[in-house]
């Protein structure tokens, strides 16, 4: 009984608000647009798209709501979130200097950022969780980044894997929402898109959808 076709994956989607030399965040475009564009593209079966939300690009800032939200997810007993159904995390972020897609493997228990964030905290060498020890602790996706990566490239995307999120707010956000995910069972996964200047909106709302259909398919 109900065994026939994939098994329900939620996949909840955090993008960025602007920051220091980024007026305008390409990736609080593509998470404010995915759902509609999905619902228009054909949205696979067995893929339920949850929560859409915008961070401010701050630390600190971002990481309360951020709790709350994948708090949220866990406890959904409704029609949509079958307790079979497994639950993945997608975060969204820009690197300004990128012309391409980069699959992020891990995220370091570091903060040292380049820039004060849009809440004025510019911390260096700092741990992002003390309780987990010193800044050179790193936590991996449960997901499969190689083969994400390789299908995706298949698809006539230009992407990488990284092994590095760099220190600023995407990897405070991706060490948090790593750790939540092992806690509680769940999946994270961050991806660090370019400007619209480097690949155009169009083609990055298209990676974006194919993420998402390639994420449902994972096992």
């Amino acid at each position: 009984m109900g065994s026939e076709g994939p098994p329900t994956v939620t996949i909840h989607v955090t993008g960025f608000k602007k920051f220091h030399g980024v007026s305008e965040n390409p990736t609080e475009t593509i998470v404010t647009n995915l759902k509609e564009y999905m619902k228009k593209k054909g949205i696979p079966k067995g893929l339920i798209i949850g929560s859409c939300s915008i961070l401010d690009t701050a630390g600190q800032g971002a990481v309360g709501p951020l709790y709350q939200m994948l708090q949220s997810s866990l406890g959904k007993n409704d029609s949509e979130s079958s307790n079979s159904g497994r639950v993945i995390w997608v975060h969204f972020g820009v690197n300004s200097g990128a012309t391409r897609f980069a699959i992020e493997n891990q995220a370091v228990n570091e903060a040292t950022f380049r820039c004060p964030d849009e809440m004025g905290w510019k911390p260096q060498k700092v741990a992002i969780v003390p309780a987990d020890g010193g800044i050179s602790r790193k936590r991996e996706t449960s997901l499969p980044v190689q083969e994400i990566t390789k299908t995706l490239a298949k698809m006539g995307y230009d992407v990488m894997a990284s092994d590095d999120a760099g220190r600023f707010v995407c990897n405070y956000v991706y060490y948090h929402s790593l750790r939540f995910a092992e806690q509680n069972g769940i999946a994270s996964l961050f991806v660090h898109v370019p400007l619209f200047l480097a690949i155009n909106e169009e083609t990055q709302m298209q990676f974006a959808a194919s993420l998402l259909e390639v994420l449902a398919s994972v096992n």
